[in-house]
């Protein structure tokens, strides 16, 4: 869903800009009452692993394929929907300077509708849930799993309202169009955030919030990274993700070539010219890399009031 440069207009991309900028200010500041050097590991591993999520691309019906947001997952992980904020946001803020993954116009938008939509869509209705089903955390993989199908949905209308506005195409046509692709990539995304959620309970509760005195060391999470980033990125499909394939159908995709801002770098799309597979490895395991040290930083220079 990450919208490339050229499909929104400047005004929509100036207003998303300057909402985005705003929530994660917001968002920092909230996140101090909790984070700072005692979880900067968590933070930094988690935001590596999504990165390294959001590269393998699984795909669904028509000829289109779909992968991770994480929002839903992040805030539930880190404990907080502002951290999961400033962790979605790192890793589209990485993918679009490094790897030319999203417009740098369109960074803005692409915040809002996964970082901050998608985040609170995710955590709010996840709360909810767990309410109705009586607060056991043995359901709580259900209740996110759910949750994480939604909040990419809406998060997906929301894309599609930036488009309409921008006059790229009529809101009766991408509306539902893009409604309907992403419902079935929303799946998906449940079906991940459920199964990643139900392997930490059982096996690594230290990765969640509230155990991380009892955190048992980094050998698993750095190797599971590295096998996402750097080994089943490989079997990604090579279908156009939802909103490629909406643009295809509907007849803007090439938009995304006549106003495009590059910035230089040797990792675009996720590869290294003249390597192939490899290339698509190493690029995955830098970018893992990158977001991790990122986010740690974040967290480090964070001052917890409760300190």
């Amino acid at each position: 869903m990450h919208i490339p440069d050229g499909f929104i207009s400047v005004p929509v991309a100036g207003a998303t800009s300057l909402a985005s900028a705003a929530a994660l200010f917001v968002a920092f500041g909230r996140s101090q009452e909790a984070y700072g050097v005692r979880r900067a590991p968590i933070l930094g591993l988690t935001t590596a692993f999504i990165f390294a999520a959001q590269m393998i691309n699984f795909p669904v019906a028509g000829g289109t394929s779909g992968h991770l947001l994480g929002g839903t997952l992040a805030a539930i992980m880190l404990g907080s929907p502002w951290a999961g904020m400033l962790c979605i946001a790192t890793v589209l803020i990485i993918q679009a300077v490094l790897f030319a993954d999203g417009g740098i116009t369109a960074l803005g938008s692409n915040i809002l509708n996964m970082a901050v939509i998608g985040v609170w869509v995710g955590w709010g209705l996840t709360q909810t849930l767990q309410r109705l089903f009586g607060g056991s955390k043995g359901r709580l993989p259900l209740a996110a799993g759910i949750a994480a199908g939604f909040g990419v949905v809406v998060a997906a209308i929301a894309c599609a309202i930036e488009l309409a506005l921008s006059g790229t195409a009529s809101v009766n046509v991408v509306l539902p169009t893009m409604t309907g692709v992403h419902i079935l990539i929303g799946i998906g995304e449940g079906l991940i955030t459920g199964g990643v959620l139900t392997y930490l309970a059982t096996a690594r509760p230290d990765l969640l919030p509230g155990e991380e005195e009892k955190f048992k060391g980094w050998l698993v999470p750095i190797v599971s990274i590295i096998l996402v980033a750097g080994v089943l990125s490989l079997f990604a499909s090579a279908w156009p993700d939802g909103l490629e394939k909406v643009a295809e159908n509907l007849g803007f995709i090439n938009l995304a070539e006549e106003v495009r801002v590059e910035v230089p770098t040797p990792f675009a799309d996720y590869g290294i010219q003249g390597l192939e597979q490899i290339g698509t490895s190493i690029a995955g395991l830098v970018g893992a890399a990158v977001c991790f040290a990122v986010a740690f930083g974040i967290a480090k220079v964070m001052k917890p009031k409760n300190a």
